[in-house]
């Protein structure tokens, strides 16, 4: 084996490790929604540019959420965001926000997804009441 073959070989297994641990094992970031005054409508604002950030938005069911999904980017696989549970697909316009509300009635995790299904995040719906620090069992929380 020459040198050019070993350095090849190794950047090649270097780039199998790197995007299994991508995309298998890395952590993401998660966000609890902010409540507007009085408690009113839960809001968070998405940048999509490579991946949703942050990947996992945390709300309470029964409350108004406001999603603001801004695309900053072109990429092909971006151009829609997709919560099949909730029957959500929405076109997202390059360099754009685009603002989907909706009050999501049961807790439960809602995956969501871009249309090519290679960009995903999760939507963590809490029940109704009081949020306690450290008390949930996602293992999406910060």
């Amino acid at each position: 084996m020459t040198t050019t073959q070993i350095v090849v070989t190794a950047l090649g297994a270097g780039a199998v490790v790197w995007v299994l641990w991508y995309f298998l094992f890395s952590r993401g970031t998660a966000v609890v929604a902010a409540a507007g005054a009085g408690g009113g409508v839960q809001e968070v604002r998405v940048t999509v540019k490579g991946g949703y950030t942050p990947d996992t938005i945390v709300v309470r069911a029964g409350k108004p959420v406001r999603l603001q999904f801004y695309r900053d980017e072109t990429a092909d696989c971006s151009e829609r965001v997709v919560f099949e549970r909730l029957g959500i697909d929405q076109p997202l316009p390059a360099f754009q926000t685009t603002t989907i509300e909706f009050t999501p009635a049961q807790p439960g995790e809602y995956p969501f997804r871009c249309g090519m299904s290679m960009l995903k995040g999760l939507l963590v719906v809490e029940p109704e009441g009081e949020r306690r620090a450290g008390s949930s069992p996602h293992k999406f929380h910060e």
